[in-house]
């Protein structure tokens, strides 16, 4: 076998501190085990639990597995009972031929932590084999002038087994005149000699056939027999000479079949038949004779087949030299086979997971074994994996190596790794084998799911239907499996107060949110939640994520006349004294809109008047003004229709019935308007008798109020006011009164009231107002707002 030395990977390891680790896992003992050759498959060899001093179940605990330095699966280990067993029947022949002791090396490896346990397993002989000669007949020719006691060397017989099953005895059928004497050689091997007792005599006896047996030492022994032909000849007094007794020579392995190994040469100095020498192979293997061929003429020896230094690293072949005469002579061939790099290294894998967890600390993924059959530089090696890579080859003993992670890995990061553990030698050329490996990263739940936004803003429409699809929210998690699968869900909401499981829903599985009634601008314009993401990892994750909901506003409320009040009850008359000025203020149709935006922009238009022309209507604010002078030819009573619009799409509106009286003092009496419809005359009496006394419950009131304002305004001013009412320069003075509502107006409406002095009727007369302008407060004011306004001009709303 090639030997091989330590490899290390590339600028990847540091020598020392691997060699202390590699150390460590080393076992502390070196185990010996025996086996009869030829047992029966799942023979008991040792309870290795006992023999390691282990618990049963720790073998299977820590992986225990047997491999051997061939890679061959001679044993097998039943991890449940800790007993090493034979695999399969093992032929010591076969394994280790002549050699004796025949050992089998195989080391144990455990992991958890990692160990090796080297050990030895010899194969002991049994006597299967019985002694056979290579050739089955020997012609022996032997001179008639031989000297007594002169010894012929025969060929040996060959016996697989070993030691006392090996040859042991060689004997020879009963004659009178040759004797069997065993000798010995160097390397240990007994081999037959035929000594001549008694001088022959071709003329007595020209021939003679022995029976040549050998015998080994087994119990009970086998045995085995040749023919020995003996023919007397006549004198040749001269044997073949080799000019070499040794000759020696070195032969690549890779010498093609044919090639020239060595010739041998000998010399007879007979002449004729005796001067004649045949050269042919003596007491050699079979494996040599069909391994090598000899010329008989010439002496060269051809190669028969290839030669293969990682099974035979030298041959020694016996070659003899025959005259005619029968002589002969001897001599040894030693045959060196030179290694070439002809061998790859081999890498056998021990143990692999393929499979590791993210976030995982070091961990070995594979352990496993270096070889090169080759020898010397060709037999040692380099083992390395690629660079960039967090894996990294931690040498062990008896070449083995542990590829390791280098560190936590992140599957988000890089899923899969490819690594190729390469394997050179440092032969020329340089061989190498490369073996691949894929590395999954499985998935841990370390991400949480994250949404595409931090914060969503939707808009619904007012109105809405039911189970309406407002939007969506998206989550991606950057796991894998059930760990990156999302569920949606609603969290409470911060706001106790908010509905909010009955304003929306979310699809677990795909963050639509759903509208669940018919929502009101009016009643609610903006409203916010929060929004989680769970995955189903183990722990779970989750994130969350704030939706803002903004209702639109839609056109869906009519303006709402507030004054003068439209609501079927007795019609309120607005006076006009004749000698109002052209744009003179008669009154201003108040109304708001429930909606917002242009929604609630309100127009009025004059669309009916009983005299056009007289009254005009401003677009803006709803301000009733005289559109010109008035004259007595104009009627007293008039009836205005105006309309109220909105800036909605499409636009909703609303109209407003106006009474207006034109009188020239304020103690004219009342007058019916001309739109009442004639009743009954006892209808038309309590009538008048309900409206005087109105009026004069009125008129008391007024007056009383007016003379309260007058006065105070006398003694602030200090001054007597007798037929006119003095107006004060620089800021509005306090005795105005004030008509201003709480809700809808962005003004105060005040008008400067004056009694006339001086006058018989102790009329009231209406002055312009200080601000004249009046206009609609934003739509959106809630209709709490509403009735606080009316009600400030003294109506009664429920």
């Amino acid at each position: 076998m090639a030997v091989t030395e330590s490899c290390f990977p590339r600028q990847r390891q540091v020598l020392f501190l691997f060699v202390f680790w590699g150390v460590s896992l080393a076992g502390s003992g070196f185990g010996r085990y025996s086996v009869m050759e030829e047992a029966e498959r799942g023979s008991f060899v040792v309870n290795l639990a006992k023999d390691l001093g282990l618990a049963v179940g720790e073998l299977a605990a820590r992986g225990t597995r047997v491999v051997s330095d061939d890679n061959e699966q001679y044993l097998l280990l039943d991890s449940q009972t800790g007993n090493l067993l034979t695999n399969e029947k093992l032929d010591r022949e076969q394994l280790c031929g002549s050699t004796e002791p025949c050992i089998l090396y195989f080391q144990i490896l455990m992991d958890d932590p990692f160990q090796i346990y080297r050990a030895e397993l010899r194969v002991r002989d049994t006597n299967d084999h019985s002694p056979v000669f290579q050739e089955k007949e020997t012609a022996l020719k032997i001179p008639e002038n031989t000297a007594e006691g002169t010894a012929f060397r025969l060929e040996r017989a060959q016996d697989p087994d070993g030691g006392l099953n090996s040859i042991q005895n060689y004997t020879i059928s009963p004659n009178s005149f040759f004797h069997i004497k065993i000798s010995g050689s160097d390397e240990g091997v007994i081999y037959p000699e035929l000594v001549l007792d008694k001088a022959l005599d071709r003329e007595e006896q020209g021939e003679l056939s022995l029976t040549l047996t050998a015998l080994d030492g087994g119990s009970p022994p086998r045995s085995g027999t040749s023919t020995v032909h003996i023919v007397v000849l006549d004198v040749n007094d001269n044997a073949p000479q080799f000019t070499q007794a040794l000759y020696e020579t070195q032969v690549p392995e890779n010498s093609p079949v044919g090639s020239l190994i060595v010739k041998v040469s000998a010399e007879d100095v007979d002449s004729g038949v005796n001067g004649e020498v045949a050269y042919s192979f003596f007491d050699v293997s079979e494996n040599i004779r069909t391994t090598f061929q000899i010329n008989p003429f010439s002496g060269e020896i051809f190669l028969r087949e290839l030669l293969d230094y990682e099974l035979v690293h030298s041959y020694k072949l016996n070659i003899q030299a025959i005259d005619g005469g029968g002589l002969s002579a001897r001599c040894r061939v030693l045959v060196e086979v030179l290694d070439i790099n002809d061998n790859p290294p081999e890498l056998i894998m021990s143990s692999f997971s393929n499979y590791i967890a993210e976030n995982s600390p070091e961990t070995a993924l594979a352990v496993f074994k270096i070889k090169d059959r080759d020898s010397g530089e060709n037999g040692k090696m380099v083992c390395y994996i690629q660079e960039n890579l967090p894996f990294l080859l931690k040498p062990s003993v008896e070449n083995f190596y542990i590829l390791m992670t280098e560190g936590a890995l992140d599957r988000e990061s890089r899923a899969e790794y490819n690594i190729i553990i390469t394997v050179t030698d440092l032969g020329i050329p340089r061989l190498k084998t490369e073996h691949n490996l894929t590395v999954w990263v499985s998935d841990v739940n370390d991400n949480a799911p994250a949404f595409t936004q931090s914060s969503y803003i939707l808009f619904v429409r007012e109105n809405n239907s039911p189970a309406l699809h407002i939007g969506t929210v998206s989550a991606t998690d950057r796991d894998s499996g059930t760990n990156a699968q999302v569920t949606y869900s609603l969290l409470p909401p911060q706001d106790t107060h908010l509905p909010l499981a009955s304003l929306v829903s979310i699809n677990a599985d795909n963050g639509h949110l759903f509208a669940l009634r018919s929502l009101d601008y009016e009643a609610l314009q903006a409203f916010e939640f929060r929004v989680g993401a769970t995955d189903r990892g183990s722990p779970a994750l989750s994130s969350e994520a704030l939706v803002r909901v903004l209702v639109l506003d839609a056109n869906d409320n009519s303006p709402f006349v507030l004054y003068p009040l439209q609501n079927g009850s007795a019609p309120c008359t607005e006076l006009v004294p004749r000698a109002a000025e052209p744009g003179y203020l008669v009154t201003k149709v108040v109304a708001v809109d429930g909606d917002s935006g242009q929604n609630a922009w309100l127009s009025f238009q004059l669309l009916k008047a009983t005299e056009p022309g007289l009254f005009g209507v401003w677009a803006h604010n709803g301000e009733v003004r005289t559109a010109r002078l008035l004259s007595e030819r104009d009627a007293a009573k008039h009836r205005l229709l105006v309309l109220v619009k909105d800036n909605g799409e499409p636009p909703r509106s609303a109209t407003a019935t106006l009474h207006v009286l034109l009188v020239d003092g304020f103690s004219q009496p009342y007058l019916q308007l001309p739109e009442a419809a004639p009743a009954p005359a006892q209808a038309d009496s309590l009538t008048v008798y309900l409206v005087v006394a109105l009026a004069s419950v009125s008129s008391l009131f007024l007056f009383s109020v007016l003379l309260f304002v007058a006065v105070r305004l006398c003694r602030r001013n200090r001054a007597a006011s007798v037929g006119r009412c003095s107006v004060p320069e620089g800021p509005f003075p306090e005795h105005l009164v004030d008509v201003s509502g709480t809700g809808t107006l962005s003004q105060s409406y005040q008008y400067e009231v004056c009694l006339l002095g001086g006058s018989g009727t102790n009329e009231f007369k209406f002055l312009k107002p200080i601000i004249p302008s009046f206009q609609v407060h934003d739509a959106g004011k809630n209709m709490g707002e509403i009735k606080n306004y009316r009600n400030s001009f003294g109506f009664n709303i429920q």
